[in-house]
């Protein structure tokens, strides 16, 4: 990109200063006209103190309708300092869930949509036969991928987990040329070695009965070397103290060096590998059906409320549950006609979405993925973050001004 038309790109969102080691800044146009503490300007004003990263990559079309990405434009991206992506990684489980039903012999004839028994085999592990929320009443790969991108569903995302295993997880990461990510444990549920490297048996039938028994995967055991987290190990310490499996507080920083990684521009080239995948070289791209691509994008940007299976209530889910990045989290709607595409994170203080943003009306389509860190008192597992105060409406007005900046853009080409 040469100088004329980096100076253009960035005044759309945010300027650096020129020196190799300055910092960027912000444009005024960008910011609020009024003091807005709970929004952009509270984050901004103290950026290191919140840990955050931001990445845009604005998307144009030829006449031909096929999409060019500019060029990252980033605001403090540190891809060695370490924030726990959380709930983010389901993305890249339920892609490469897909995947690996490709992978096993046709004349299985398996479908993401069959049903899926999973047992146990070694300490820890859960059994899964039935799932309620499902119209047959059993689980399936298609369904756990609803439940993870939806509403981020953990033991969706766990089923997964165990059906791919972390070898081929992070074996498929490498081939997509994230170099920035590993996928190590299962969430919420405490996995810690060696239960991470253990994953159970799994069945696939032909009737939800049970009877007609398809494909049995056995238990596995991962022996291989731990991914590394390519990150600074100083930043894999997070907080001053944290609160155990006991309830009791621990006076000194969490180590997070053995849980999963996902670099922030990672996380933005495994969502354009599900949504633009044309956009990425051959080797590259995922291994999928035009029907997987649509099964991936569907659940990436429906709200809960228009899934007919699972069906969620819209009291406890709304809209924009799992919507940060213009939605607020259900703090907001979105602007109308505008789609999102994205993933959320939430865990241990830190905040993020890595969206897709769409307004095909107008013309406007740009990924834009941010991640920041909301915890005053320095301590994790207390479950006492500023999401709701900080976190959640700065994401929420950080979407809204780089739309309506792209808006401008579109209109002034």
């Amino acid at each position: 990109m040469n100088a004329r038309k980096y100076r253009l790109a960035a005044a759309v969102f945010w300027l650096g200063t020129g020196a190799a080691r300055a910092q960027p800044h912000l444009p005024r146009h960008l910011l609020p006209p009024s003091a807005d503490t709970t929004g952009l300007n509270r984050v901004l004003a103290r950026p290191g103190y919140y840990h955050l990263q931001i990445s845009l990559v604005q998307v144009r079309r030829d006449a031909r309708g096929l999409p060019h990405l500019s060029q990252p434009i980033t605001y403090r991206l540190r891809p060695r300092a370490y924030f726990y992506p959380a709930s983010a990684v389901k993305l890249a489980a339920a892609a490469l869930a897909l995947e690996k039903l490709h992978r096993l012999p046709p004349t299985l004839s398996l479908t993401a949509d069959l049903p899926m028994r999973t047992d146990s085999a070694f300490a820890g592990q859960t059994r899964a036969w039935r799932d309620t929320s499902a119209a047959t009443g059993r689980p399936s790969i298609g369904h756990y991928l609803r439940k993870a991108l939806l509403v981020s569903d953990n033991d969706a995302y766990n089923r997964l987990y165990e059906f791919v295993g972390p070898q081929e997880l992070n074996a498929g990461l490498r081939r997509l040329g994230l170099r920035r990510a590993r996928l190590v444990h299962r969430l919420a549920v405490g996995d810690q070695a060696p239960g991470t490297r253990h994953t159970n048996p799994i069945r696939f039938f032909a009737d939800t009965a049970g009877r007609q028994l398809l494909y049995t995967q056995p238990a596995a055991y991962w022996a291989g070397p731990l991914p590394p987290a390519r990150v600074r190990a100083a930043s894999l310490h997070v907080g001053q103290a944290y609160v155990d499996a006991q309830n009791q507080r621990v006076p000194q920083p969490l180590d997070l060096s053995q849980k999963n990684v996902f670099a922030l521009r990672d996380l933005q080239r495994m969502l354009q590998a599900v949504v633009l995948p044309e956009s990425l070289p051959p080797r590259h791209r995922l291994h999928l059906t035009a029907a997987d691509y649509a099964r991936l994008r569907e659940a990436l940007s429906q709200t809960p409320a228009q899934s007919q299976s699972p069906r969620y209530d819209s009291l406890h889910y709304p809209a924009t549950y799992a919507k940060f990045l213009l939605g607020g989290g259900g703090q907001g709607r979105l602007p109308p006609g505008v789609q999102v595409f994205n993933k959320i994170g939430q865990a241990y203080g830190f905040l993020l979405d890595n969206a897709y943003v769409l307004d095909a009306a107008h013309g406007v389509e740009f990924f834009l993925a941010a991640t920041l860190y909301v915890n005053a008192d320095g301590v994790l597992n207390d479950d006492k973050y500023e999401y709701d105060t900080i976190g959640l409406p700065f994401l929420r007005a950080l979407g809204l001004r780089v739309y309506e900046a792209e808006c401008r853009r579109r209109l002034s080409r």
